[in-house]
């Protein structure tokens, strides 16, 4: 982020009404703690850990420890057929001293099973309550679930038993891990691994060894205790909703963690106890003063969302890219200033990638693989958008330039780490390949892109960067469909492309079924190309790269656009082509997958073999 994105974030994150008119003096503007907080939750990824008590789940209808109180008075009440107009004055004058939610549990249901029953009606809706869609995720939950998703928080503590965030996070097609009891503490994934931990100290409501009376709070077992040392030593905290008064384990785990590696930030509504300002004090905590859970999640959620995209090219400085290279392009003099602008953004991107957010030793889960591959996104934005206008209009003087552009990002292989991480790093060049080919697609220019898909992988395994980039070369299918919204997709990383190209491909393609059109032959091109130069079989037909070409597309986008009848007149235009033009035709002249008509016209027949066993064997309409 530049000084400048730095300073623009601050403005949009300012309120107005903290802003000094010129000549006034006033006392210097500080930033709002919650600002603080967005920025170290932003460029601390999977740092801060939540710790969430029942003020998080008020807006549900889901009841309080109080409120829980008041109406078990009632209920006793009712048991006398009285009905108190204040159930907990007629509790002191019945029994003589103040009601007490843990002393009254006890007194009503003598085991955690019965308690739990007792208890189990405040946590699960009735039907009037379905209906007016009480006791679900409220937007904090949803707010916090699409912090997980993003891969900002890693970590939730929580006290309440209901099930709302669990459920959120399942919105979000998140499957969170969730500790409730000890003993699922010692089998578990290490929190570091997992997407997401949700660890409910005091159990889920299901279970019926729930903690609720103040003899059970007043300790927690030796696994709960070290992992709770271990996350308040690592993690910077967010508490929200916690009054700390009642729980006394769990503000002794807080006293005994002494780290002050990262920022506490403690949200405060009303009037906090004094157990609860002393916990502020030990961890030298950051309040932030809220109005209530949803609008606080919802404000970080947002401004997270807001230095993100200004962490991402700014969209003029695209546009003027853009704009830039379509006044180059035409312009023989201009040529050095174009291989000027396209290296200085292949060399930012190479630069970029090359960074610790890249590394190769990281661990590889879900959660870093969609953090990882939308970091690319971002970081290849400006150059996509520059390939696809130059695709569709470049000139034959313009091919090295090209190609030593994707070269470049090909870069050497490497031969440590985790090799999922090693495969994405061809991640940038492949958005190059297919940016830059479905403009030269849609103008039906294929010299360059013969070229560019028959240049040496520079790899011993795969012969031609056709069969390098192909986005089924860069990770399998079961962990590709864990990027966001891909799961129930076949070629998860090319519908993810797909996705990503339309927006830099809208200028040359405003229509969204030409746009897919090209797509899927470009995908037709690539697997023709990988399969002209490695003959590889597999059940008696050639291997081709698949992709989105095999269904056509129309089980997986947003829009139908015929579907395999598209895919089928596609390859009928193709076979026109090349029977019609014979050697003149340009999928013969490019030698994309042949350099005559006859081993054309066999690479074709072969692809159609290999499109029908693939829809036989999947089931693909």
């Amino acid at each position: 982020m530049t000084p400048i994105e730095f300073y623009d974030t601050l403005s949009v994150l300012f309120d107005s009404s903290q802003r000094s008119e010129l000549g006034q003096a006033e006392a210097p503007i500080m930033i709002d703690p919650i600002n603080s907080l967005a920025f170290s939750v932003h460029a601390n990824r999977g740092v801060y850990a939540l710790l969430l008590g029942s003020g998080v789940s008020r807006a549900a209808k889901i009841p309080t420890g109080w409120e829980i109180t008041r109406d078990l008075i009632r209920r006793l009440a009712a048991v006398s057929n009285e009905r108190p107009t204040s159930p907990e004055a007629w509790y002191r004058e019945k029994y003589d001293k103040d009601p007490d939610y843990s002393a009254l549990l006890e007194d009503l249901a003598k085991t955690p099973a019965e308690r739990q029953q007792l208890l189990r009606r405040y946590w699960e809706p009735t039907p009037e309550e379905r209906g007016q869609g009480d006791k679900a995720p409220t937007a904090a939950h949803r707010a916090i679930a699409k912090l997980v998703t993003d891969g900002y928080i890693k970590v939730i503590i929580t006290t309440n038993f209901d099930r709302l965030i669990e459920s959120a996070l399942g919105e979000e097609g998140v499957q969170p891990l969730v500790l409730s009891t000890a003993n699922q503490i010692g089998g578990a994934v290490p929190i570091v691994h997992a997407p997401c931990t949700v660890l409910k100290l005091h159990g889920d409501y299901l279970d019926t060894r729930i903690r609720n009376t103040q003899r059970e709070l007043e300790k927690y077992e030796d696994e709960y205790n070290r992992l709770l040392h271990r996350i308040f030593d690592e993690f910077g905290l967010i508490v929200c909703g916690w009054s700390a008064e009642w729980d006394t384990a769990l503000r002794h785990a807080i006293y005994r963690a002494t780290c002050r590696r990262y920022t506490t930030y403690w949200t405060v509504h009303g009037e906090l106890g004094e157990r609860g300002q002393a916990l502020i004090a030990h961890r030298q905590a950051e309040t932030i003063s809220i109005q209530d859970a949803d609008s606080f999640f919802q404000a970080l959620a947002e401004q997270v969302a807001s230095i993100e995209n200004f962490s991402r090219p700014h969209p003029l400085s695209t546009e003027i890219a853009v704009a830039t290279v379509k006044r180059f392009l035409p312009d023989e003099q201009s040529d050095i200033r174009l291989h000027d602008l396209v290296n200085d953004l292949v060399e930012g991107v190479v630069q970029g990638a090359s960074g610790p957010d890249f590394s190769v030793n990281t661990t590889v889960n879900a959660e870093e693989l969609n953090a990882r591959v939308r970091r690319y996104d971002a970081l290849c934005e400006t150059l996509v958008a520059v390939a696809a206008i130059s695709g569709y209009w470049y000139e034959r003087r313009h091919h090295s330039l090209w190609v030593m552009a994707l070269q470049r990002l090909i870069g050497d292989p490497l031969h440590s780490g985790y090799e999922a991480w090693s495969k994405l790093r061809r991640y940038p060049a492949t958005l190059l390949l297919y940016s830059f080919g479905i403009g030269a697609v849609a103008h039906r220019r294929f010299d360059l892109l013969g070229e560019l898909l028959s240049l040496p992988s520079g790899t011993h395994k795969e012969p031609c960067v056709a069969n390098v980039l192909a986005p089924c070369s860069l990770g399998d299918t079961e962990r590709m469909q864990q990027l966001e919204g891909m799961s129930k997709r076949r070629f998860a990383l090319n519908d993810w492309t797909f996705q990503e190209l339309r927006k830099p491909s809208r200028s040359i393609l405003p229509s969204d079924s030409a746009y897919g059109r090209a797509f899927d032959e470009l995908e037709m091109l690539l697997a023709l190309s990988s399969a002209a130069r490695e003959r590889r079989s597999v059940a008696g037909v050639v291997w081709h790269p698949p992709g989105c070409y095999v269904y056509g597309g129309s089980l997986v986008r947003d829009y139908v656009y015929g579907g395999s009848q598209v895919r089928d007149r596609i390859l009928d235009e193709i076979d026109k082509s090349i029977t019609e033009e014979g050697s003149s035709s340009p999928y013969v002249t490019s030698h994309i997958f042949g350099a005559t008509p006859s081993e054309c016209r066999k690479g074709l027949s072969a692809l159609k073999e290999y499109i029908r066993w693939m829809v036989q064997r999947w089931g693909i309409p």
